[in-house]
Order: C-alpha cells, then sequence, then structure tokens
C-alpha cells in the first residue's frame, strides 16, 4: 500500500514501455494488439486506483498514501494525496480507457499513438501526486511533450501551427513559475510541499519601481505562478492556443486536453496559490474575478458566433473554467467546494461533447454545423446521448453541471453580487449556444443526400459513453459523492486563508496612509 500512488502513476509507462520494445509492424492485427495492450493497461490502472479512494480516509485533511524516497542531489521522491487532489486521480484513470476505447478507428502509426497517451497518463497523474515543488515541475511540463506530438502528428491540417500555439504559450507561462519555485526554496530551504503549505512567506509591502505592492513577495510569488496556471485553464485573455489546439487535435486528444490538463490550473491555484501565498491570493481576487466575469460573458458570446463544432465546445469550455476561477477566489467553504465539483463536471460533460463530435466526424469528415441538420432522424440513440450532454453543459438541475456552478455563484455571492450578477449571465449565454448547436445538428427535416445512410451509435460507441452519462446523472443527484470527499480539506484550507483577508485589510489601510 506504500507504494500505491507510484505504481498507479508508472503503470501506464510500462504498458508504453511494452509497446516500445515488444510490438513490431504496423500491420492490421498489430495495431490491434497496440490498442488491446492500451486499453489493458489503463483499466488495470483505473481498477487499482479505486483502492486509493476505497483506503480514503475523507475526515483526514492531510495527505495519505505517502510515498517519501531520496532522490538525486537531496531533492526527495515524495508523493500523495488529499481531498483536493485524490478525485483527480481518479478522473484521469477513469477517462483514459474511454478515450483509448474512443481510438479504436487510429489507422496512422497506431503504436506511437498509444504511447504518447500512455505517457502523458503517468505524467497527468504524477501532477496530482507529486508533494515535492521539483518533481511537480517536472510532470507539470514534461505532459506538454506528449500532447505536442499528438496534435502536431495526429491533428488536422494546421495542425503543426496548433501544436506549436500550445507548446509555447504553456510553456512560457511556465517560465515565471519556476523562477518563483527557486525563490522559494531559497526562502524556505526545501522543496517539500507539505513543509511548503505551513512556511509563512514574507508579506510586508515593497516598492517595485515606485509602485507599492500590498502583500510584497507573496504577491509577486503569486503572479508568477498565475502566469502558468492562468494559461493553463486558460483563463481569459491567453486562452486563445485552446480553440486552436481543440480544432485540430484528434478526437482522443481534445478529450484529454478538455477533461484533465485544463483542471491542472485550478489545482495548481488550490495547491499553490492559495494556502502558499493567501495575502497575495486576497490582494489579487478582484483581479481575477474580473478576469472570470469577462471569460464567462466574451467566450460564451464568441462560442455563439462560431460555425465549427469543436470551436465552440472549446469557447464553451473557457466560459466554464471561468467560473471554476471565481469560485476559487472566493475562498470560502461554497466557493471552493463548487469549483473543485465544476472541474470534475466538466470533465466527464466536456469529453463527452468532444466525443460526440467525434462520432460524426468519423463518419462525415466535418465538424462544420452547417453541414448538418435533422440527424435525429437517423441517430436517435446519439441524439438522445447529445441531448442528455447538451443539458448538462446548460446546467440543468439534475446534472452535475448545475451544482458546480450553483456552488461557485452561490460562494462568489458572499463575496460580491456584482461578479455573481453579471457571471450569471454566463448560464443564460450557454443555454444559447448549446441549444443552438443542438437545434441545428440533431432537428429539422432530413433534406442532404450525405446524412441519408449515416449509422446511429454502434455497441462501442453506446458502450463508450454509458458511464459518462452515469456519471454525469449520479452526480448530478448525488453530489454528497464528490463533497463528502472534497469537504473537510476545503473547510481546512479556507480556515487558513481567512485571517488573510482581515491582514490584507490592514495592508491596504496601511499603504493608503
Amino acid at each position: 500500500m506504500n507504494s500505491l500512488l507510484s505504481l498507479i502513476t508508472f503503470l501506464p509507462l510500462i504498458g508504453a514501455l511494452v509497446l516500445l520494445m515488444f510490438l513490431r509492424g504496423d500491420d492490421p492485427q498489430a495495431q490491434k494488439n497496440a490498442k488491446l495492450l492500451a486499453l489493458f493497461t489503463t483499466i488495470a490502472t483505473f481498477l487499482i486506483s479505486l483502492f486509493v479512494l476505497g483506503g480514503f480516509d475523507a475526515s483526514n485533511t492531510g495527505f495519505q498514501f505517502v510515498e517519501d524516497h531520496p532522490w538525486v542531489g537531496g531533492l526527495r521522491y515524495k508523493m500523495g494525496v488529499d481531498g483536493i487532489s485524490v478525485l483527480f486521480v481518479l478522473l484521469t484513470t477513469f477517462l483514459m480507457p474511454i478515450t483509448i476505447a474512443a481510438s479504436w478507428r487510429v489507422t496512422h502509426r497506431v503504436k506511437e499513438y498509444m504511447i504518447a497517451f500512455l505517457v502523458l497518463e503517468t505524467l497527468m497523474l504524477g501532477v496530482f501526486c507529486a508533494l515535492d515543488l521539483v518533481l511537480f515541475y517536472i510532470f507539470f511540463e514534461g505532459g506538454l511533450i506528449p500532447m505536442f506530438l499528438i496534435i502536431g502528428i495526429w491533428g488536422g491540417s494546421q495542425r503543426i501551427y496548433a501544436s506549436f500555439k500550445f507548446f509555447l504559450y504553456t510553456f512560457l507561462g511556465s517560465v515565471l513559475m519556476l523562477v518563483a519555485m527557486i525563490a522559494m526554496y531559497y526562502q524556505a530551504g526545501t522543496t517539500d510541499i507539505p513543509t511548503l503549505l505551513t512556511h509563512v512567506f514574507a508579506s510586508d509591502n515593497i516598492s517595485v519601481l515606485g509602485i507599492t505592492v500590498v502583500g510584497g513577495v507573496q504577491t509577486l510569488m503569486f503572479l508568477a505562478f498565475f502566469a502558468s496556471f492562468a494559461v493553463k485553464m486558460p483563463m481569459w485573455p491567453v486562452h486563445t492556443w485552446l480553440p486552436d489546439a481543440h480544432v485540430q487535435a484528434p478526437t482522443a486528444g481534445s478529450v484529454i486536453l478538455a477533461a484533465i490538463l485544463l483542471k491542472m490550473g485550478g489545482y495548481g491555484f488550490l495547491r499553490f496559490s492559495i494556502p502558499m501565498f493567501p495575502i497575495g491570493s486576497a490582494v489579487m481576487a478582484d483581479f481575477v474575478f474580473t478576469l472570470s466575469v469577462i471569460a464567462i460573458i466574451y467566450t460564451s458570446v464568441v462560442a455563439m458566433m462560431q460555425d465549427d463544432m469543436k470551436k465552440l465546445i472549446a469557447y464553451s469550455s473557457v466560459a466554464h473554467m471561468g467560473f471554476v476561477t471565481m469560485g476559487i477566489f472566493a475562498m470560502n467553504q461554497q466557493g471552493i467546494d463548487g469549483a473543485l465539483f465544476q472541474m470534475i463536471s466538466h470533465g466527464f460533460i466536456s469529453g463527452a461533447l468532444f466525443l460526440c463530435v467525434g462520432v460524426i466526424y468519423d463518419r462525415m469528415h466535418t465538424r462544420e454545423i452547417a453541414a448538418y441538420g435533422g440527424i435525429v432522424n437517423r441517430m436517435p440513440s446519439y441524439a438522445l446521448v447529445f441531448l442528455l450532454f447538451t443539458m448538462g453543459n446548460v446546467g440543468l438541475p439534475g446534472t452535475s453541471g448545475f451544482v458546480g456552478e450553483f456552488l461557485t455563484m452561490a460562494g462568489a455571492f458572499q463575496v460580491s453580487t456584482w461578479v455573481v450578477f453579471f457571471a450569471a449571465t454566463g448560464v443564460i449565454f450557454s443555454a444559447c449556444y448549446a441549444l443552438w448547436l443542438y437545434r441545428r445538428v440533431m432537428l429539422g427535416e432530413l433534406i442532404k443526400e450525405s446524412l441519408k445512410s449515416i449509422k446511429d451509435l454502434s455497441r462501442r460507441e453506446k458502450l463508450i459513453f454509458a458511464p459518462l452519462v452515469a456519471g454525469m446523472i449520479i452526480l448530478g443527484v448525488y453530489p454528497s459523492y464528490v463533497l463528502d470527499i472534497t469537504g473537510p480539506a476545503v473547510k481546512a484550507l479556507v480556515e487558513h486563508t481567512e485571517t488573510a483577508r482581515a491582514t490584507v485589510a490592514n495592508a491596504t489601510t496601511f499603504a493608503a496612509n
């Protein structure tokens, strides 16, 4: 049990090495073997991860399943999970078999394709389990490489442009974070994350280029981490890489990008920014609220203007991540609970929506909304599945999407009624673009000749969607399955930051005087 997290994290990498060393050829049988091995590896990883959930004690707000071993140069290999990170581990291992199953029609360089996804799974799991700054950074940045290759090799016609834009945005955003990590080491004398969570970084006001920085070093470090996590989310205005990456990525790449990789930004805010720099976070909260509201409204309006289904859903993701950052920086129980719930829910819903687009793209080889219409007449099962996830995306009560949005707005309402007033318009906008998309693609008469022979969901595709539908509805009806796990850890985090608000108020008054 002491090595359970390492087993979960590196089992996909072991599967990738087996594929690399022992599988030869690119004939249909070899391709099938590569897919089966990748599927078996991801299923095994998910089943083992259930032992983490089964043995997790939600009442314990500390880190559990901790592994701590000497590494190199005085650094340590340290892994562990708490109530904030454990569900992201489960979400990753749950979605990966679905992603591999959704890639069954891939025929180009199948072995390399499966290796890229298995390596990516290891790196994503490492981000959520790492308890050392250097280890976290390696996993965090390492994930760029396989996703860069997935977009650049198996993507669409503009894949090279999209892959380099994705890589440069996310990598350059992390340079300042690396500088801040080095500064943290020199101040605290350690890269151990649990120790850093208890270290009090300097928060006295300082002057930089004649400008008084309220919160001092904490605010500067917050901004350095913010540069990385804001791009990763992504937040407005550093979101422009996401629509291009989604449109050009293969279906499975879009699923993982939306369902897992975007969540690393939110996780980073909760693991580093809020607890380590509580004063800096409180100082910058209004700034983050402003960006969140702009993201919710602006990207929702932009989504309504799209003629590509994938790009519409991509802008929708940016809007929903605006609710996440709004909830996080409310820095209260409801807001952070809602942000965590929204991230888990978004993993189900956005991943499923990209899979829905992939289903008809595989059949018609176009994502243009205008190319469809009336396909409910030929694909009733598909139309039902698409409708369910459209309702989840809109935030219909009874789906997980409603719970996350409601809690984030309830939390933010305690801080600013105006923020919630403007953010709530995003709920209306989401209904506009989501229902408009469904109306254009699914309903009406089937008049296009090319659609009259289109086939409904296969048995494999129904099996892929079934757990996602179940997850969205179960969490919508019984949100306590998530909130009971995250609640105690969030409560401890909120208690840690409550004092910071009063401290910031005093510091601001001092700066004004």
